[in-house]
């Protein structure tokens, strides 16, 4: 049986992080206010900005006021989470303690009387042949097991290592290559058409991309709408513009919510 509601809000790529506090305060007030004016809301990955056991959690007061106020949502609202590529570690005890819904990736969810394929969107990014292949080993539930036995500071190094190496890698990459690489790191319409015919669904939404839009696609006979969403960022108006928005449905349909205070 499929989640099947009147009203949904959808989010992901918040990146919740101590060094992020605006982005973070946002959260803590769409689960106060925004979030229980629907029936549904559907977490899309990447909460955290990186997440390396539900043991460090009990050792950072950032997590477990997040946890809190997840727990504190989850007795007003139905809330699921789907894992995303940062936070992929997440397990069943945090699950269990925010009172959240685990969701595979990718599932069908029906809201307002219509199907929709939901997804984080790391593994539409097909044309990124090294990231997937990265992404294979790192969900192979073994290396997982060995990861987590590791010492809880050589565990931060790494995601730490890794998530610098993410960053410096496309702050090298020559002006040039800006247009390749956009494209090799977006999901591609083979992916998205392959994904939709599994889940027999026309109506996919994802995150991830961080390239939120509204797309009408179609690959060969096969035709079908995409939403984007966004991610989260009040806290670096330097180098982009404020980010924060939400995909509300309901029997009016499906739109962007925009959760920036004016």
């Amino acid at each position: 049986m499929i989640p099947q509601y009147a009203s949904a809000l959808l989010i992901s790529d918040l990146h919740l992080t101590p060094s992020m506090p605006l982005t973070a305060q946002r959260f803590f007030d769409f689960c106060e206010k925004d979030a229980p004016k629907v029936e549904a809301v559907f977490i899309l990955g990447d909460l955290f900005e990186y997440w390396v056991g539900d043991d460090a959690a009990l050792q950072s007061p950032f997590q477990q006021e997040v946890k809190r106020a997840l727990a504190t949502l989850s007795t007003k609202v139905k809330t699921y989470y789907l894992h995303g590529n940062r936070d992929f570690l997440i397990g069943s005890d945090f699950i269990s303690k925010t009172g959240m819904t685990l969701l595979q990736d990718p599932s069908k969810i029906n809201i307002a009387g219509s199907d929709y394929v939901i997804a984080h969107g790391d593994a539409l990014c097909t044309a990124d042949v090294g990231y997937q292949v990265f992404r294979g080993c790192v969900r192979k539930p073994w290396i997982q097991k060995l990861f987590l036995r590791l010492p809880l500071h050589w565990r931060r190094s790494i995601a730490n290592h890794l998530r610098s190496n993410s960053g410096a890698q496309y702050q090298r990459a020559p002006h040039s290559l800006e247009t390749l690489t956009q494209v090799k790191t977006n999901v591609t319409n083979i992916a998205c058409a392959a994904v939709l015919r599994d889940q027999a669904g026309d109506k996919l939404i994802h995150g991830h991309t961080h390239l939120p839009a509204h797309h009408h696609e179609k690959l060969q006979e096969q035709e079908w709408q995409r939403w984007v969403l966004s991610d989260w960022d009040l806290d670096h108006p330097e180098s982009a513009p404020p980010r924060a928005s939400a995909l509300l449905i309901d029997q009016d349909g499906v739109r962007y919510s925009n959760l920036i205070k004016t």
